[in-house]
């Protein structure tokens, strides 16, 4: 082959794999548990870094929240030479072996979704149990006189879903370690079900909450809380559908423009929103000075922890029965802000 011609296919297959031109920068990579939307507020905040901090940044988002399918991305960055990597972790569990083998190669971080054995220096992200708990006070100023509560989520076996599940009915029922089983009684709340959509997604999250609202048309007080971005999009299409806006309470979890829409309506309570922008900023700032060998900025406690806020129409903070405060805000300018970052 001639040399233009070999040139050429290499330049192609650079393309299809993600390489880059050696700048003699630093290269880490930030690798996330699917393709949402909020994970394009991450880019945004893991560039801006990279270009501040001086390192060549692979950002990957897998297509699905498959374990297989992130990994295949993880092994394409490892093969690149990074020095420094953070993985929103789809199943801490079964990934932890393999996480192990990274960690052996390069820095590793958790963010978005911890994986506490996986060898990683810090996890930077949300205290999900307390967010979990600023849901259910969330619910519990929308049924202030008690009521039944379903939730939503993608899979239970993923640690943010367990801990933000958790922290939501320890928050009905006033105690830490409350029962979670389908059931429970939560003070003045009833927990009917926890419902789970992977590997489908929103297709199956979507027909959980039709089912959830026929079963429970009867029931005076129904709230009905999504745990992930896209449940409460979902959710409420659901209520839509069945004509039940209003007469379900809906909480959400995280800033998709949907949901975001549904709070200035009111037909959405509030949803308790993350900083991605801040996962991407912090990580890879974390990252350029390790890359470098400089580990003193890593917690000692392993923890970066990054405050969610309580979005709703009014803007009000929430203050949780263990005394936690969350900052509000309102949902159009939270909107208006979110536009700002993704340059809209």
């Amino acid at each position: 082959m001639k040399p233009l011609r070999l040139l050429a296919a290499w330049i192609c297959t650079a393309a299809l794999i993600g390489c880059k031109a050696d700048s003699g920068k630093p290269r880490v990579a930030f690798v996330t548990n699917n393709s949402d939307t909020f994970w394009s507020y991450a880019e945004k905040g893991a560039n801006k870094a990279a270009e501040e901090f001086g390192v060549d940044l692979y950002f990957r988002k897998p297509e699905r929240g498959n374990v297989a399918v992130q990994r295949e991305k993880i092994e394409q960055v490892l093969n690149q030479g990074i020095k420094a990597i953070a993985i929103s972790v789809i199943d801490p569990e079964n990934q932890n072996d393999y996480l192990k083998t990274v960690a052996s190669k390069c820095s590793l971080l958790t963010q978005d979704n911890d994986a506490r054995d996986s060898g990683r220096l810090c996890y930077i992200g949300t205290n999900n149990y307390e967010a979990g708990r600023t849901a259910g006070a969330l619910i519990k100023q929308a049924m202030p006189e008690g009521g039944t509560v379903a939730i939503f989520v993608g899979q239970l076996s993923a640690l943010n879903a367990r801990q933000r599940r958790q922290g939501v009915v320890d928050e009905l029922a006033g105690a830490v370690d409350s029962p979670t089983n389908d059931g429970a009684t939560l003070g003045k709340y009833k927990l009917y079900k926890t419902y789970t959509d992977q590997p489908e997604g929103r297709k199956k999250a979507r027909e959980n909450a039709v089912q959830a609202i026929t079963d429970l048309k009867n029931e005076n007080n129904v709230c009905l809380v999504g745990l992930w971005a896209y449940n409460p999009p979902e959710i409420l299409g659901a209520a839509k559908d069945l004509g039940a806006v209003g007469k379900v309470k809906i909480v959400g979890f995280d800033e998709d423009p949907v949901t975001l829409q549904g709070v200035i309506e009111g037909a959405i309570v509030g949803t308790v929103v993350q900083q991605p922008y801040e996962f991407g900023y912090r990580a890879v700032k974390l990252m350029s000075e390790l890359a470098r060998g400089n580990k003193s900025n890593v917690p000692e406690d392993g923890e970066m922890l990054v405050p969610h806020l309580a979005v709703s129409k009014d803007g009000s903070t929430v203050t949780t029965s263990n005394g936690k405060r969350t900052d509000g805000r309102k949902a159009e300018e939270f909107q208006e802000h979110l536009n700002k970052l993704l340059g809209k």
